[in-house]
Order: structure tokens, then C-alpha cells, then sequence
């Protein structure tokens, strides 16, 4: 029999419990408001919540794993002061708590980790490995960088199969970059469903109180809604550069594919292009000239054209000095940035189960 982990997606509307084997959902998934009039009430419907899905295993789970906003001490369990959860505050032991509650071993990181280790595992890092396969290229990547857009930015490392936590459990934290264009302010001011709205705002000249959803502003941008085209594709190309703007600060560290995913990912043909063109676009020299903004040439890989360019095997056969040796050398350095192929919540729950079978050894 396989082993269950049951799961949450904690946001500041919805507690969403699921329970999960390795390879499907058990049963639809549990939901309650994330309002709450206080902790105490809060807590009691995690609880309940997790009792709920609990429920439908036969045996009870083996496993607790679940992703839950930072600040966070996500090793032991510890979250603290939340903007989009007000009521925890001053570090609440919510792992403990779970434990002691259902005696079965709790895990908790954040979500931009998860969704990330659910892509490098079944998403868009085997899916482009496979296409590089197919095509007769040998190069295969180790890397995934995930980008999570929503509500907030968020971000997850992924190397080599194992998840990047950092030391005080901050890595990745990604919403803490400057903004490329407004130096006092972070990224996140624009890479967010408010930011989006923000920059529509003032390309229509609307007042913020008035402006569209994100999904409509990219319905207008589309022409597929009636609205100010001009506005709605100027916003988010102005999203799409800042977004290309921190992927090539942090893909400079990390070297590896981009997956994008979060409830703004759905607009990636107005933001996505001109996100690319920004990682590619070029540095000046004060002596004069230019050189590339990455030593690496990022590529599209939702447009047919530049993911047909981006699986291409460039490499070249070259002479070993003193020897009648060739070895293959390609001197093309390729990154990639797709959208999820899971989706974004299924994705966090692969990653769940992935990080809680791998602490416990479920080989």
C-alpha cells in the first residue's frame, strides 16, 4: 500500500487540506475560510482540516507536508509574524503543535520551495530534459529556479534534486530584490496581482478603486475584452521587464531552466517576451562598447521559434592540442524560462509528498 501525506495550501483566503499518495489525490480536497477571529480559532481548523482528509485514509496518514507563508523558522516549525495571516504573531510552533496532535511526523517549507521541487520532479525540468532527448541533445539540466506570481513573488532553488532552505530558512526569498526602476521600493511592488493594477492604473489614468482584475487587464491586453489595449499591453510589459529584470540578477547564482507559475503565470504571452528580451538586452562600458547582460542567452520555451533554438545542439567537434583526439565543445550557454506543467497547486503537492518521502526515507 502506498504511503499518504496529507497536505495544505495555506493562503489568506482559503485553508485547502488534501490528502496524497505518491501517485494521485485521495478524494476532492477540504476547504475552510482562513478567517478566523482569532489563533486559537485559526489552529482549530488546521486541525480540523487535517482531521478531515485524515479521515479518508484507511490506517491514518504516515506524514504531514505542507507549505505555509514566512517568515518562517520552516526546520522546526516555527512561523512567524504573518501579513496575509495576521493573527500569528510572535512565532507560533505550529509543527510541534501537529505533531502532538496526530503523532505522526510534520514538514513544512514554503510554497515557492514546494512548487519548485513538484516541477524539478514531474514538471518542466524532466519535460525539457525529455525535449532535449528527443532532439538528439545531450545536454541535460540539474538546475530549476521557480518564479511564483500572485499574490506576492515568490521564489524556490532546486539543484540536483535536493531543495535550497538556507541556513534561517530564508533562501529564495526572492520578493526582497530592489526594484530595477524605483531603487527604495522591492520587486514584489510590481510583480504582484497589486502591482499589475497599479501599473494599469497609470497607463489608463483610472484610479486604483476602479481598475480591472489581472485576468481582465490581460483579456484587454489580448483583445478579447473591451478596454484601453494600449494600457493593459504597456502593463504588462513594464511587469514583464522588471520580472526578466530578477530572473537574470538571481539566475546569475543558480545557472539553470526558470519555471514560472502562481496565479498571474496565465499572462505569460504579454509579459513573457519582453521578459526574455530584458535578460538578453546589453550592459554599456564606460571605456565604451557593450558586452551581454548574462553570460548565459535566455530563451523562451513557450514560443515555438525559441524553444526550437533552445533544444538545438550547437556543439562543434575541436582538435585536442598534441593528440588526432576531437572532443565535442558547444559554446552556446542556453537557460530557459517556461510556465508550469503541472500547475501550481498540483505542483506544491508533488513537492509536499517529495520532501516529506525523502526526510523519511521512502525509498
Amino acid at each position: 500500500m502506498e504511503k499518504v501525506v496529507l497536505s495544505l495550501d495555506a493562503g489568506g483566503t482559503n485553508l485547502v487540506f488534501n490528502a496524497m499518495s505518491k501517485s494521485r489525490k485521495i478524494g476532492e480536497s477540504y476547504s475552510l475560510p482562513a478567517q478566523s477571529v482569532n489563533l486559537e480559532e485559526q489552529l482549530k481548523k488546521i486541525i480540523h482540516g487535517f482531521k478531515q482528509v485524515n479521515q479518508r485514509v484507511e490506517g491514518g496518514a504516515q506524514a504531514i507536508s505542507f507549505c505555509f507563508p514566512g517568515p518562517a523558522d520552516y526546520n522546526d516549525g516555527i512561523i512567524g509574524d504573518l501579513e496575509n495571516l495576521p493573527l500569528f504573531k510572535n512565532g507560533v510552533a505550529l509543527k510541534k503543535m501537529l505533531e502532538n496532535e496526530f503523532r505522526i511526523p510534520v514538514f513544512i517549507n514554503n510554497d515557492g520551495d514546494l512548487f519548485t521541487l513538484g516541477e524539478a520532479i514531474n514538471g518542466l525540468l524532466p519535460a525539457t530534459n525529455k525535449a532535449l532527448h528527443a532532439q538528439g541533445n545531450q545536454r541535460q539540466y540539474k538546475n530549476l529556479l521557480g518564479l511564483t506570481l500572485g499574490t506576492g513573488f515568490g521564489a524556490g532553488i532546486v539543484t540536483d534534486g535536493k531543495m535550497l532552505v538556507g541556513d534561517n530558512s530564508a533562501g529564495a526569498e526572492i520578493n526582497r530584490m530592489s526594484h530595477p526602476f524605483e531603487y527604495n521600493t522591492s520587486v514584489e511592488e510590481t510583480l504582484s496581482i497589486r502591482g499589475v493594477q497599479m501599473l494599469f492604473a497609470q497607463e489608463d489614468g483610472c484610479a486604483i478603486d476602479n481598475t480591472p482584475s489581472p485576468y481582465d487587464i490581460f483579456k484587454i491586453g489580448a483583445g478579447v475584452k473591451k478596454g484601453n489595449r494600449e494600457a493593459a499591453v504597456n502593463a504588462w510589459n513594464i511587469f514583464g521587464r522588471v520580472l526578466g529584470e530578477a530572473a537574470a540578477n538571481a539566475i546569475t547564482l543558480i545557472d539553470g531552466i526558470i519555471v514560472i507559475g502562481g496565479g498571474l503565470s496565465g499572462a505569460y504571452p504579454l509579459f513573457l517576451p519582453e521578459a526574455v528580451k530584458s535578460m538578453n538586452r546589453q550592459f554599456e562600458k564606460r571605456s565604451g562598447g557593450k558586452f551581454p547582460r548574462l553570460e548565459v542567452i535566455a530563451f523562451n520555451l513557450e514560443g515555438e521559434e525559441s524553444m526550437a533554438a533552445f533544444l538545438k545542439d550547437s556543439s562543434q567537434m575541436i582538435n585536442v592540442p598534441f593528440s588526432e583526439e576531437q572532443i565535442a565543445y558547444n559554446a552556446d550557454k542556453k537557460v530557459g524560462l517556461g510556465i508550469s506543467k503541472l500547475g501550481t497547486s498540483e505542483a506544491v503537492s508533488v513537492g509536499a509528498y517529495a520532501f516529506a518521502a525523502d526526510q523519511l526515507d521512502w525509498s
